[in-house]
């Protein structure tokens, strides 16, 4: 049963990276596949804690760990080094490797072929290594990608329905990723909002949807921008409380991530009695 270590960040949705993996998967339907995604900080944006990167990268492992699997695929993911080049000999090092499918941007735009990634893992492996050149600019990726931000509002119907909604629009080729921002006014505020992402993803995935998620910066609009920086996205679903009790809306949030990002912004307004309930 050979074993292809798929190496990918920022493409790892790609259409030619998939059709890749299908290639391999019809010429041997036995073969497994496991993910590596490298931690990869934005290249600017606001300040960013080494706790949002990997979770940045975990989610990119989650979504295509279901997407894959969902086309019959045999897939196992993990989230490696920061360094490719060492990501992947570790990876390597741990065994069991019989060939590696390495995704990137396109030189122009590709750190990691700056870094002569490509070669060097071939001399160093010895191994079989086949390079898939993903131009997100020009390709966008296979399915529409839906950034969704919610804290107290995130499990709850109004905001549940618009995502199913969505996703009925779209044919179901719907990616949709869940940012929480931590809610400096709890008392464990991580700890909270990990368990309202984790209430939120498995009401998500018991509906069908493919998601994947991550708690984010106290401050809403850095949340969102952060989350901006790491995923290539199509909308944002904003999910507050009412105006007379959300603090978000009083932060004028919406209007500043819709001037400052130029993408759809929708906004979705769960009442108090709703969040209570999913709380």
């Amino acid at each position: 049963m050979p074993t292809v270590l798929v190496v990918a960040n920022e493409t790892i949705g790609g259409a030619n990276l998939l059709e890749a993996v299908r290639e391999k998967a019809r010429a041997d339907p036995d073969t497994r596949f496991r993910l590596l995604v490298p931690r990869t900080r934005p290249r600017s944006g606001l300040v960013i804690y080494d706790d949002a990167v990997r979770d940045a990268a975990q989610v990119r492992v989650d979504l295509a760990r279901s997407f894959m699997a969902r086309e019959g695929l045999q897939v196992d993911g993990e989230v490696g080094d920061p360094d490719p080049y060492t990501a992947v000999m570790d990876a390597v090092a741990d065994g069991g490797i019989d060939e590696i499918i390495i995704s990137t941007l396109p030189a122009t735009s590709s750190g990691w072929l700056k870094r002569d990634l490509i070669e060097r893992v071939r001399d160093a492996t010895g191994l079989p290594v086949t390079h898939v050149v993903t131009d997100l600019v020009g390709e966008g990726l296979p399915f529409d990608v839906t950034l969704v931000v919610a804290n107290r509002t995130a499990n709850t119907e109004p905001l549940l329905a618009r995502l199913k909604e969505k996703a009925a629009e779209h044919g179901g080729d719907n990616v949709f990723i869940v940012v929480v921002p931590l809610d400096s006014g709890e008392g464990n505020a991580s700890a909270a909002a990990r368990a309202r992402l984790g209430n939120t993803l498995d009401r998500l995935r018991s509906e069908g949807l493919l998601a994947a998620g991550m708690i984010g910066d106290p401050d809403p609009y850095v949340a969102t921008m952060n989350a901006l920086q790491f995923y290539t996205v199509d909308t944002v679903i904003i999910s507050t409380l009412p105006e007379s009790r959300s603090g978000w809306l009083r932060q004028d949030l919406i209007a500043r991530v819709r001037k400052a990002s130029n993408i759809e912004i929708e906004h979705i307004v769960s009442d108090r009695g709703a969040a209570e309930q999913a709380a």
